[in-house]
């Protein structure tokens, strides 16, 4: 099996015990649309695929019926084209197609864009079950593959399916986006020789979705590319948003009605605030969209530093969603205007700062290898007081909370050079470990790190202050 993907080595990992089972497998994989899931199992499943189909989107039942004739016809070269009826006799069709296969490897079947198969009332979800239980789970020779990008009808519908699919999943696997780690494998194959902050650059615009990442083009600068891509006329990014949300949801209105909301909190927001800034009640409705855009990966959920389960906050996560609402589509409703003027401007500073922590929230693995504290559970949260009459509020945007007695508190700045604490600066900071500490009446240890691009100076106010630090080299995870 020769192939060169980047990354995913926990996955392939996967793929591969799977393909050397000795026993029949059913293997689900989900994530949002452009990740690469189609690509990852052709590459890896390659000389095993005896049988692939793609859905077809908002198609009939005749249309996907004929959809799957004309696929099953491209592989069985004996028998002639013909349309089922109904998905039963369809499965009956495929299993007398991988009868007559070879025993000696095992067979791949892929199902691409499962859920786009299942329209209403087509019974092709209730036929697979009876092709996987009647005859598929027998054969040992056979892996079923199933893929779709709308996670949450993957999550529901097949891996906590409790009809006929119930504990039938014997291997699922969520592709996410790419970790700085796996973007700098990706570019590197493609031959694009990039600094670790132009890519951290790309990062905070599009994130690490292979899809994006592949028309960054060599010799172009970080703000070339995006400009190219996000600003100029026919740019893949310019208009990816409009249809990003509706190919993978239903209802996708709504999705997108939370998504604008949560951008406008950096912080992110409790579901009680959501309410109150969208025109959705708080119901059962807006908890499935919700977990839509949980399991596709579009947000994050997560409880503060000793608050309540009620208090948790949601907060957008995507890279892309957020860099078009603050600046695509502003530019887009004025009019064509290069980036490489905005680039430098004060809106894109303080913007890049709050997407370089999105980004060291998403890195927490990267950044407890750094700390040495790799093995040891944790509990990764923020942290804010209100204030009262005699103490001023603060927040803390991400601390650790470690089993061997010890809090790290992480403070992230974003700049493009060593950064250097003044005075100013290391008094507020001081102050909010002193009130963390106070308020929460904690007995740990309580430490402070410091994340900047290229590390902090160590004068006179760093000393004594800031136990560790880390630089992009730590997010990238080189050299360890």
């Amino acid at each position: 099996m020769m192939f060169s993907i980047a990354g995913r080595k926990h996955e392939i990992a996967l793929m591969k015990k799977a393909l050397q089972s000795p026993e029949a497998g059913l293997l689900a994989m989900y994530g949002r649309r452009r990740i690469g899931k189609t690509y990852l199992i052709e590459k890896v499943f390659a000389e095993n695929i005896v049988f692939e189909i793609i859905g077809m989107h908002r198609a009939s039942i005749r249309q996907q019926l004929t959809n799957f004739a004309i696929s099953l016809a491209e592989k069985n070269h004996d028998s002639p084209y013909k349309i089922p009826e109904n998905w039963l006799e369809a499965f009956k069709e495929l299993r007398a197609f991988l009868e007559k296969q070879s025993k000696e490897m095992k067979q791949v079947v892929f199902f691409d864009e499962f859920p786009w198969l299942d329209g209403k009332r087509s019974g092709f979800l209730p036929a697979f079950e009876h092709f996987w239980n009647s005859w598929a789970c027998k054969q040992p020779h056979l892996l079923v593959v199933v893929c779709g990008s709308a996670a949450s009808w993957m999550i529901k519908k097949v891996v906590h399916n409790k009809g006929g699919l119930y504990n039938r999943i014997t291997q699922s696997i969520r592709l996410l986006p790419f970790t700085l780690a796996e973007t700098v494998e990706f570019l590197n194959q493609r031959n694009i020789k990039l600094s670790l902050y132009e890519i951290t650059q790309l990062y905070m615009c599009m994130g690490g979705v292979p899809h994006y990442l592949k028309e960054v083009e060599e010799g172009m600068s970080s703000a070339q590319i995006i400009d190219k891509l996000a600003f100029k006329k026919d740019g893949l990014l310019t208009r990816e948003f409009q249809f990003l949300y509706p190919a993978l949801f239903d209802h996708a209105e709504n999705h997108e009605t939370i998504v604008r909301a949560l951008a406008s909190k950096r912080s992110g927001l409790t579901r009680q605030q959501l309410v109150g800034l969208i025109p959705i009640a708080s119901g059962g409705s807006l908890t499935t969209w919700l977990y839509d855009l949980e399991e596709s990966g579009f947000i994050e959920k997560y409880r503060p530093f000793s608050k309540k389960q009620k208090e948790s906050l949601y907060r957008l996560a995507d890279e892309y969603s957020l860099f078009y609402l603050k600046f695509i589509e502003v530019v887009r409703s004025t009019g064509e205007v290069s980036w490489l003027s905005q680039a430098k401007s004060a809106s894109w500073q303080s913007w890049a700062g709050y997407a370089f922590e999105g980004i060291c929230i998403k890195h927490i693995e990267a950044i407890k290898r750094a700390l040495g504290i790799s093995g040891l559970t944790t509990t990764q949260s923020s942290w804010w007081y209100k204030g009262n009459e005699t103490r001023r509020g603060v927040q803390i945007d991400m601390l650790i909370d470690r089993p061997d007695n010890t809090i790290t508190i992480i403070e992230i700045k974003f700049s493009t050079g060593p950064f250097t604490l003044s005075k100013k600066y290391a008094e507020e900071l001081r102050y909010k470990i002193q009130t963390f500490t106070q308020v929460t009446n904690t007995r740990k240890n309580v430490f402070c790190c410091m994340i900047a691009p290229y590390g902090v100076e160590k004068n006179e106010h760093y000393l004594g202050l800031v136990q560790q630090q880390l630089t992009l080299e730590d997010l990238f995870e080189t050299g360890r």
